[in-house]
């Protein structure tokens, strides 16, 4: 099954503006076409021979999809996150690895789009929404993934630039990136302070001297997301792609994860999805005992277990992007975007786990794709933050009052 039918009408979705309507119907119409045939045979063959979608990314900048919720002026949408959000979900029920890869670019784009000077701006932010170059976000490391602030990389002044040493882990689009997020230690952490003190943002690109790729991760799943480590060895860069204030590049960065953490919900949700409509389509037309096995009780119950758990994800991913768009108080959001985060992932793996139940035999083998997106839907517990980290964002919101 590709994902282009739907077995009953799309989601009713939230949508200020006719523009956002057409937008989302153009993605719709994208992802439909260009996307979901070429999916399961792309994310075969990236298993097998490491080909990842470059041109796919070139497709959506062309289509003005990969800078939605930023400035105009400088070729963003300048949609709100809501719009974004189910735009990455239309792109996830078609193919989960664009639609991860969009969010990931779109926040390596936050610290150049929110913190850079208008010289850097007008430089660099351009290329990156129109899709010619491809941006990857720098922060985890192999002994600092969930405990971000524990990261040893680090930047030292050489001059009137900077000398970038560390290694940095799980880098989606690691290798192909044309411009690196670097977070780094540029002054250690107060004995009697924040942890996170003391780090800064940079823009590298992504043929500067002294990065390193290794080998890609071979993933359970998303096969065609190229993930990484990424070393700088006495990479130098000019003092113009400091992102910020030097120092408050963790800051910078928790605000993005913020944004990001959204994403990879609406993506799960994307993922869920495409699995219910293909759940519910094979138990329409699959017949056992003289009858379509939809209208056997215990399955059709599951089925309704499944719509309400995609439901209820969409309406909180949704509620995340209001409070974000309408400026609303940080720790609100990051909680908000945390509780999104986790339920959302958690509903993901569980519905298209039921996906696999419901089709039998036929879900375990790839000539279905719902086997593909349970083991997608797994990725999402633990990328950006795994879910008992997010869960303690929120008890912590929750202790604080």
């Amino acid at each position: 099954m590709t994902g282009r039918r739907r077995p009953f009408p799309a989601p009713e979705r939230d949508l200020p503006t006719d523009e956002a309507a057409e937008l989302l119907a153009l993605v719709r119409d994208i992802a439909e076409a260009e996307l979901a045939p070429v999916a399961a045979e792309a994310e075969e063959r990236a298993a097998l021979v490491q080909e990842y979608p470059r041109d796919a990314y070139r497709l959506l900048g062309k289509a003005g999809l990969l800078g939605l919720p930023y400035d105009p002026a400088h070729g963003g949408g300048g949609q709100s996150y809501g719009v974004y959000l189910q735009v990455l979900e239309e792109l996830a029920r078609c193919w989960g690895t664009v639609a991860m890869g969009t969010s990931v670019h779109v926040l390596a784009c936050h610290g150049l789009a929110h913190a850079g000077t208008q010289e850097q701006v007008q430089r660099w932010l351009p290329d990156l929404i129109g899709g010619d170059m491809l941006a990857a976000y720098c922060l985890s490391e192999s002994d600092s993934g969930s405990d971000a602030a524990a990261m040893r990389a680090r930047a030292e002044r050489d001059g009137d630039g900077w000398r970038l040493n560390g290694t940095k882990a799980w880098i989606t689009h690691g290798g192909m990136a044309d411009s690196y997020t670097v977070f780094a230690r540029t002054s250690p952490a107060p004995a009697d302070g924040a942890p996170s003190a003391g780090i800064s943002a940079f823009l590298v690109p992504g043929d500067a001297d002294g990065i390193a790729v290794a080998a890609p991760e071979h993933k359970m799943g998303f096969a065609g997301s190229r993930t990484a480590q990424v070393s700088f060895d006495g990479v130098r860069v000019d003092g113009d792609r400091l992102l910020g204030t030097e120092g408050d590049g963790f800051a910078l960065a928790k605000s993005a994860l913020d944004a990001g953490r959204l994403g990879i919900a609406a993506v799960a949700v994307g993922l869920a999805q495409a699995a219910l409509e293909d759940a519910v389509a094979y138990a329409r037309e699959r017949e056992q005992f003289g009858r379509r096995i939809i209208d056997f009780q215990g399955l059709g119950f599951m089925l309704a277990d499944m719509a309400t758990a995609v439901a209820a994800s969409r309406a909180l991913y949704l509620d995340g992007a209001r409070l974000l768009d309408a400026g609303a108080e940080r720790t609100r959001v990051r909680a908000t975007a945390a509780m999104a985060k986790t339920f959302c992932t958690d509903s993901a793996v569980r519905v298209t786990t039921d996906a696999v139940q419901v089709l039998g035999g036929a879900g375990y083998v790839t000539d279905h794709r719902v086997e593909r997106l349970m083991r997608e839907a797994k990725l999402l517990q633990i990328v950006e933050g795994t879910n008992q980290v997010q869960r303690v964002v929120v008890s912590g919101a929750l202790a604080r009052g």
